[in-house]
């Protein structure tokens, strides 16, 4: 049997608190469900909300452009599909590994990553000066080898 190349770990910035929609007034008994995967939300994510070009959108998720066009038409067309036809919407699964959070501290200019694992409830401290003055740098080209690696389904369940 001959096979396709493995699938290129897509990039994920952004993990959703919420994961389930579903149409109001309508029993979960008789309710279809689409799986949207964690990496077409992302792939909607960076594309509707952030207004990303095709282009730098992939980049940040790490694969081709006509791979996240197919990631993005899939995410559309289950969405599409939820809401006009009174289906739930599960985000779960996929093949993604989690981009790592980066910082600056203000009053040095120290970068630092924080593991996107690792929980977040208060400001981040800076390792070199323990300032709590620190922002956010945004995730342009994450380079390899971020976040705990890739797998089918590694955080939300499977593919």
């Amino acid at each position: 049997m001959v096979r396709g190349r493995p699938p290129r770990c897509r990039r994920v910035a952004f993990m959703p608190d919420v994961t389930y929609f579903k149409p109001a007034g309508i029993p979960m008994r008789v309710l279809e469900e689409i799986r949207l995967s964690v990496e077409e939300a992302e792939a909607v994510r960076l594309r509707d909300l952030e207004g990303l070009e095709q282009e730098q959108a992939a980049e940040r998720m790490n694969i081709s452009r006509p791979t996240y066009q197919r990631v993005l038409a899939a995410a559309r067309l289950k969405i599409a599909d939820a809401l006009l036809n009174g289906k739930a919407l599960r985000i779960e699964g996929g093949n993604f590994e989690i981009a790592a959070r980066r910082f600056r501290c203000i009053d040095n200019g120290h970068e630092w990553e924080v593991p996107a694992e690792a929980p977040m409830a208060e400001a981040p401290v800076c390792p070199h000066c323990q300032s709590r003055n620190a922002i956010p740098v945004p995730p342009d080209g994450f380079g390899p080898g971020r976040g705990p690696g890739c797998g089918r389904g590694r955080f939300r369940g499977g593919r």
